[in-house]
């Protein structure tokens, strides 16, 4: 489901992308670091926008160093991490996990048991040293498996088990700004999954799988009804960010949140009116 949290390249400074880039490299190497190649393989955008989104506000001091990679062998590369880094790593499998379990009781994929079975006694530690977040992914599986079985056509519900699971995990500390992390988290969580269902429509109408906007998709106005919806959570993910006392990292994260996670939907209606 996640992989729209990503910056707008092209609106970025070329010191900002740098600096993007290399808190991406920190998430890798922190993730090989902690769980080995296998979770250098779970690196993903999201948890790269909570690691920033968490240096900025608690102004974390970073750490700067240069390596190769896997990826990119030839040179080295600059890598930002920090006490943040940890607990997104951290919270990157966590996610792998129950999406890999995920995968296996919706398409029996083999593939992705392996990969849980092989996090399996990392997670078991992750779950007992992080019950909050482990909680509300437990709770976020059971109702979206329910959802779906059901074929729910409310988009309110479901959105909102991922905008509750992504909320949570959000809140880094039980402090001030947690209530406000979770609310940014929690809208931003609901425009995933209904980004990512709009994304998946036409490919689940002619396999004539599950999809909550099936209901809606012969209006004539279902585009239109679409972006209106999208545009609202993505409103109140904002609404909520601008409350966080951010200087530190703020035009990265405003960049993804007001266009970044537009990328998906802007490419996609461009190949559709390319179509047409």
């Amino acid at each position: 489901m996640f992989g729209y949290v990503t910056i707008n390249k092209s609106e970025l400074k070329v010191k900002e992308y740098e600096r993007y880039q290399a808190f991406y490299c920190g998430l890798c190497k922190v993730l090989k670091e902690r769980y080995g190649r296998i979770g250098q393989m779970t690196l993903t955008y999201d948890m790269t926008f909570l690691v920033i989104l968490l240096t900025g506000l608690y102004e974390l001091p970073d750490t700067m160093e240069t390596h190769r990679c896997i990826a990119h062998p030839q040179e080295k590369h600059p890598m930002l991490y920090n006490e943040a880094t940890a607990y997104a790593a951290d919270m990157n499998i966590l996610l792998t996990y129950h999406n890999c379990m995920d995968d296996w009781f919706d398409d029996r994929n083999v593939v992705k048991l392996s990969t849980a079975r092989a996090l399996e006694k990392k997670y078991q530690s992750l779950e007992s040293r992080y019950p909050r977040q482990s909680a509300a992914m437990t709770s976020y599986m059971e109702k979206i498996r329910k959802g779906e079985a059901e074929k729910n056509e409310d988009l309110d519900l479901l959105s909102g088990c991922t905008g509750e699971l992504l909320g949570e995990l959000f809140v880094w500390k039980e402090d001030e700004w947690a209530d406000t992390l979770r609310q940014t988290g929690f809208y931003l969580g609901k425009f995933i999954y209904l980004m990512d269902a709009w994304d998946d429509l036409k490919k689940d109408q002619k396999k004539n799988h599950y999809n909550p906007w099936r209901h809606l998709a012969s209006q004539p106005d279902f585009e239109e009804t679409c972006h209106r919806i999208l545009t609202m959570m993505m409103a109140e993910c904002a609404r909520h960010f601008e409350k966080l006392p951010i200087l530190q990292e703020a035009e990265i994260l405003r960049n993804v949140i007001y266009s970044g996670v537009w990328s998906t939907y802007n490419r996609n209606l461009r190949k559709q009116e390319t179509v047409q």
